[in-house]
């Protein structure tokens, strides 16, 4: 992290590589966001009201629990799970296959600080599209859990509104900002590293991605806790 503020380039190139890198990874999971989002927000919808078949509480309870478990911790970080896969071994693929193909040497070689070139503006895009990705999956599961509750006939669309708002916190929403802001980090980092310090040819290189992967994740689930237990 301290080499890529060494000899830095112009900002002009940085702002095009991250916009770049920025619509590559929000485009490229819209869709398994979309889809993923929705079904969940369905399932903790129809789960939440098996729990609550007693009828000592209120069905508006049932949006307040959907909203709050989507917001804490569903789509900030069940989605960066998936996230992780997606983009985090596709940021230590195509590094680490830059590296065994001697293009980042290439680059050196040019007088340019290759970890600054290739690795601010995909940890900067990270810290932008997460936040967007995660803003569309909480929309998105809390109208999925609201459509499902409402068509299997669990929960009016009234009554689950009326749990939202009656329940609503907005620090729900800094946290799961902040998740998504951290995560977005963490994952972006993490691959880049991996990535930029492959050895060997494509072997290495899947081992690359598969470490990305797997110390991203577990670093998400440290961070995770430390979020929880300093801000909640």
């Amino acid at each position: 992290m301290g080499g890529i503020f060494k000899s830095p380039e112009k900002l002009r190139i940085y702002y095009h590589l991250t916009l770049a890198e920025a619509i590559s990874m929000t485009a490229g999971s819209v869709f398994i966001v979309v889809i993923i989002s929705t079904f969940i927000g369905a399932v903790s919808t129809l789960q939440t009201a098996y729990q609550l078949e007693t009828g000592l509480l209120p069905t508006s309870i049932i949006g307040s629990v959907v909203a709050a478990t989507t917001l804490l911790e569903l789509s900030p970080t069940v989605l960066s799970f998936i996230l992780a896969g997606r983009i985090g071994s596709n940021i230590a693929s195509q590094i680490g296959t830059m590296r065994v193909t001697e293009q980042i040497d290439a680059i050196e070689v040019m007088g340019i600080n290759s970890k600054g070139y290739l690795i601010i503006p995909r940890i900067t895009a990270g810290l932008i599209s997460f936040p967007i990705l995660v803003t569309i999956s909480a929309f998105l599961s809390i109208l999925g859990g609201m459509i499902a509750g409402h068509t299997t006939g669990e929960v009016t669309a009234t009554d689950f509104l009326q749990g939202i708002k009656e329940y609503y916190d907005p620090l729900q929403v800094v946290v799961m900002y902040v998740k998504a802001v951290t995560f977005g980090f963490l994952i972006s980092s993490v691959a880049a590293y991996q990535g930029f310090f492959t050895r060997g040819g494509a072997l290495e290189v899947g081992e690359s991605s598969t470490r990305a992967v797997v110390y991203g994740c577990l670093s998400m689930v440290i961070a995770d806790y430390f979020i929880a237990y300093l801000i909640l």
